[in-house]
């Protein structure tokens, strides 16, 4: 296998969209994970308008990473097509609105710990073998909120999956997987919208050279 296998997941929009873009153009084939159809056509659209020379091509997965079924699926078909994979890049992320602690939604704070906790603990055991069979690289995205006030199922919930990502790091220094934990510079996303609204975005840095930085670490 010559060209370099890339699964990311929440890659329909922001830094993971921006990520897949640009590996696509390296060459790379990504297996784009989302849960957002017309998203990630509108990705796929992108990476074909480009027309260049050596481009990668993209594979759709419009599935929710907290379906165990459908990820198992997903990585054995990744298994049976390729046999490996160089990178994961693990972005899907679930925001909860902004709260107090003492005000929590619970179905907030149940979908913050399905999608940024067990979700995360269960792709890890599931892409491990993969990724070593490729020599590859998980990379995750830090957010320093945790403990801030009003994030708190954000903060909390992106923290631990976070520890998870630590944790691993710790584990495979020897063996592989690679993991790095990337903390790019805050970017005019959907997500940070939601936390600061009315924010002045001209300020922020762009995405697509955010995305240029952590590829190069790759």
């Amino acid at each position: 296998m010559t060209q370099r296998i890339a699964l990311i997941t929440g890659a329909s929009r922001g830094l993971g969209a921006a990520m897949a873009e640009g590996l696509a153009l390296r060459g790379w084939h990504v297996v784009a994970v989302a849960r957002t159809v017309g998203a990630l056509e509108e990705l796929d659209d992108r990476v074909k308008g480009h027309k260049s020379p050596g481009a990668g091509t993209l594979t759709l997965a419009p599935m929710d990473i907290t379906d165990i079924g459908a990820m198992q699926h997903l990585c054995l078909n990744i298994h049976q097509r390729w046999g490996a994979l160089h990178l994961w890049a693990h972005t899907a992320v679930h925001v909860a609105p902004l709260a107090p602690a003492g005000s929590l939604d619970s179905k907030d704070w149940e979908k913050s710990i399905a999608t940024n906790i067990r979700a995360t603990g269960n792709l890890i055991p599931m892409i491990e073998p993969l990724l070593r069979e490729g020599e590859g690289t998980a990379l995750f995205i830090d957010d320093p909120r945790g403990g801030d006030k009003f994030f708190a199922a954000y903060g909390a919930s992106k923290a631990a999956q976070i520890a998870l990502a630590r944790s691993w790091a710790a584990e495979t220094v020897k063996t592989g997987p690679r993991i790095i934990i990337a903390s790019p510079a805050p970017m005019p996303t959907a997500t940070r919208a939601r936390f600061y609204p009315g924010e002045d975005r001209s300020k922020l840095a762009e995405v697509r050279a955010e995305a240029e930085k952590i590829i190069a670490l790759i």
